[in-house]
């Protein structure tokens, strides 16, 4: 098995491959072009999306050349694979507007700028050759390889047939695909690589190279990564956890990775990581130092995602409130989310019902009744029980601010202005 392939095995990636053999047999020959899709159907990724991008990484470290393709074009229809409803209809505008923000987001895994020994690494866009497609001409030379009949065998489509899918959707496998049959084209890319829902989609785009009279391509697709406890990975309490830290705070960022479960961790150090795997196996088996991993783990996916210093403020701030809760300094909060507050309003008082709900800690007035209710609602070392309490000057620390908690981990910053 070519080298670079049996590393993605190892770590925990591949979920199937249309031909391994083939596939390792081109890898060894050279420098392969690969690519994976990426809709631009919010401003900002998650974390889930990135597994394909991590992989990217150890393929790119080994020679191979990578695209990423934004779907500009793409993303103004939306695709159904694993999708339960239809996608909201997204403006140009919006478009352009995410898609500017993704290509620094992706490179925090991969380099677009290349390394000595490395392979290279592009960003293109969909619509530079979708948006300008004549209807016509398109059915009669690219819509004529596709069987509707094979295309509703694929679980995508079966599953949202149950719920309806909308003609619009359809159409989504054949434009996929084509992008395959342009980048084989114009790149001379051999290789389509994406999560497993994604099989159907890039089945069809091998078939329709073949058919075009192209090379052999290639199609290899990852495990969907779920938690121990079930739920999506890049989901939690608060919601999705984005790479933008105007939207998910690199001390939250941290938080999440240092919170996973412990049956999680070796697999998350493997996936999310470039560590070695031999220093990553020090933590299988029994006696492994499971906390010393997740603090690892938190430490490197933050460094990786928003860079070294936010990581090292994150961890510091982390250790401090784990600690205690009184004299932590200035410094070890800078890692942590925080809003201010003017004195004069603090002054007055303020309920603390709507204090917490100003904050990630709860989102709504009544979510932050049910936290004081239920005995979760802490300002410094007090424990708030009544939902009429009102936070004033007397609840300020040493440092001059307010420590705000909800439960036994989840912190805030009120600071004084």
């Amino acid at each position: 098995m070519n080298q670079a392939l049996q590393t993605l095995i190892d770590r925990g990636f591949v979920k199937a491959c249309t031909d391994y053999d083939a596939l390792s047999a081109l890898m060894d020959e050279g420098p392969v072009t690969l690519y994976v899709g990426v809709d631009p159907t919010g401003s900002s990724l998650h974390i889930g999306h990135m597994v394909p991008f991590f992989a990217m990484h150890h393929l790119q470290k080994a020679g191979h050349n990578l695209i990423a393709l934004v779907g500009g074009g793409t993303a103004m229809i939306g695709d159904p694979s694993g999708k339960s409803e239809m996608r909201k209809m997204l403006t140009i505008e919006q478009i352009r507007e995410n898609s500017a923000s993704i290509k620094d987001q992706i490179g925090t895994v991969i380099d677009f700028n290349g390394g000595e020994g490395m392979g290279t690494a592009v960003m293109h866009n969909n619509a530079d050759w979708l948006l300008d497609l004549n209807y016509i001409t398109f059915l009669r030379e690219i819509g004529r390889h596709f069987s509707v009949n094979r295309m509703l065998t694929f679980e995508s489509y079966k599953q949202r047939l149950e719920r309806g899918l909308s003609f619009v959707e359809f159409n989504y496998q054949l434009l996929q695909s084509y992008d395959f049959h342009i980048l084989h084209q114009k790149e001379g890319c051999r290789l389509q690589i994406g999560g497993d829902d994604q099989w159907g989609n890039i089945v069809s785009g091998i078939d329709l190279i073949r058919k075009l009279g192209g090379e052999q391509c290639f199609g290899l697709t990852f495990n969907l990564i779920t938690r121990a406890d079930g739920h999506k990975m890049g989901k939690s309490e608060k919601g999705a956890v984005f790479l933008d830290p105007a939207l998910y705070s690199p001390y939250d960022f941290y938080q999440y990775w240092r919170n996973v479960n412990d049956e999680d961790v070796v697999r998350f150090l493997k996936l999310f990581t470039f560590l070695p795997l031999d220093q990553i196996a020090r933590y299988e088996g029994e006696g492994a130092d499971i906390n010393e991993a997740k603090e690892l783990l938190a430490w490197e996916q933050t460094k990786i995602i928003h860079g070294k210093d936010e990581a090292d403020k994150a961890r510091s701030a982390a250790q401090a409130l784990f600690s205690t809760d009184a004299g932590i300094s200035t410094e070890n909060r800078e890692g942590m989310p925080s809003i201010t507050v003017e004195r004069s309003e603090l002054e007055q008082g303020i309920g603390v019902l709507d204090l917490f709900s100003r904050t990630d800690l709860a989102k709504t007035n009544s979510e932050a009744r049910r936290l004081v209710t239920g005995g979760g609602a802490w300002v410094g070392q007090q424990r708030i029980d009544d939902p009429r309490s009102t936070i004033d000057l007397s609840f300020l620390d040493e440092a001059g601010e307010i420590l705000l908690r909800a439960g036994k981990k989840r912190y805030f910053r009120i600071v004084i202005v």
